[in-house]
């Protein structure tokens, strides 16, 4: 294994090399559309140089790197101001998915072209009328010869509009009377360029698109491309969301950061750091900032990690980005030119949404309550 501070100088070599101005700190959340054909072009260098698949097993063509080789990663990557990826669902979350519980021959079909990146994913779980409740979907499946055929509508669906592929999940089996919903439910992977798949680009607060509505109307894909067994998607689709949460939120915190940096930067320019209520708060956002990084390394390095630790982590990183965002509210009342507002201002209107995404925060205060402190499970509809 190469040594830990060899792997740190030859990651910033390289991107030191590699990373041009045209990709620097483009992308993002609330900008994923930003200069997206060159972001694309660089994915494909850092595949090409193996980075893409760092944490895959040498025999499915990853590094096998250890978890302090990714941390370490992910942190010079951030520090370098590297572009968004746009790679990650595809190599994050399907390609561990696939290696764990697809088949071989689905292994052989996308394991290649993810760490190539030659196709591109989104993810097809929330539905208008099942979000955070992700066991409610009804977009169906059914079995046509040797084809499903897909019925039904996602929402929010995050790249959507330049994905090659989705994973879907659907209800391949109607919900057992007084059994749980999440049976029956199948882990699908569907080609979004077909004629019965429908892409529809959702207008945000800060005037982009980066995610969809996307409409299955007679939608197909072959029967061998279910994932796990039919009926058996819920036990997929959490483990997929379980390979979401990984040594990546470092580098996600690291551009916390850079942001904080540069909203103390920003205050000191305009003299927002000399009212105490200001400064205050934001040696309040260092400090939190700090502990949110500290219990991240801790928990990784766990060797089990602690009960609900995602759920506990989701509502720690959204409560303190929210605040960030008010907190540059505040600054920029003080004084700044319009670059600094058009910055900032996206940030605060996109981080509103930063507590209902990815399981609304009501939801991780359930699953805490419910499955780690075992309080009475809440009444439902």
């Amino acid at each position: 294994m190469q040594d830990d501070e060899a792997f740190r100088r030859e990651i910033r070599d390289w991107l030191a090399a590699n990373l041009t101005d045209d990709v620097r700190g483009a992308g993002g959340p609330g900008r994923e559309n930003e200069a997206f054909p060159q972001r694309l072009a660089f994915a494909r260098r850092l595949a090409a140089a193996g980075w893409t698949t760092l944490a895959w097993p040498v025999a499915h063509g990853g590094r096998g790197a250890s978890l302090t080789q990714q941390v370490i990663f992910h942190e010079e990557y951030a520090k370098a101001a590297a572009p968004s990826r746009v790679d990650h669902i595809g190599t994050t979350m399907v390609g561990p998915t696939l290696m764990d519980h697809g088949t071989p021959a689905q292994q052989r079909r996308f394991l290649p072209a993810l760490a190539a990146v030659d196709e591109l994913w989104c993810q097809g779980y929330s539905e208008p009328g099942a979000g955070s409740d992700l066991a409610g979907v009804t977009t169906r499946a059914r079995l046509d010869g040797d084809h499903w055929v897909l019925t039904g509508q996602k929402v929010w669906t995050s790249l959507a509009h330049v994905a090659d592929w989705c994973f879907v999940l659907a209800r391949t089996e109607p919900v057992p009377d007084g059994g749980p919903r999440h049976r029956g439910l199948s882990y699908l992977l569907v080609p979004m360029r077909q004629p019965g798949v429908t892409v529809r680009p959702i207008r945000q607060l800060t005037g982009d698109s980066e995610f969809n509505e996307v409409f299955f109307d007679d939608a197909r894909t072959e029967a061998g491309l279910v994932v796990g067994r039919p009926g058996d998607g819920w036990k997929v689709a959490m483990a997929t969301l379980a390979y979401e949460r990984g040594a990546a939120t470092v580098g996600q915190q690291i551009g916390f950061q850079r942001d904080l940096d540069d909203l103390v930067a920003l205050a000191r320019r305009t003299g927002a750091a000399t009212d105490p209520l200001l400064r205050e708060r934001l040696t309040r956002a260092w400090i939190d900032l700090t502990v949110l990084r500290s219990h991240t390394l801790r928990s990784l390095s766990a060797p089990q990690p602690p009960p609900g630790n995602p759920s506990v982590v989701k509502l720690l990183w959204t409560r303190w980005r929210q605040g960030l965002g008010e907190l540059a509210m505040d600054v920029l009342a003080t004084g700044g030119d319009d670059r600094d507002a058009e910055r900032w201002h996206r940030l605060f209107l996109f981080s509103r949404a930063d507590t209902v995404y990815g399981g609304s925060n009501e939801i991780q205060r359930g699953i805490i309550a419910e499955r780690v402190l075992g309080l009475p499970r809440q009444a439902r509809r």
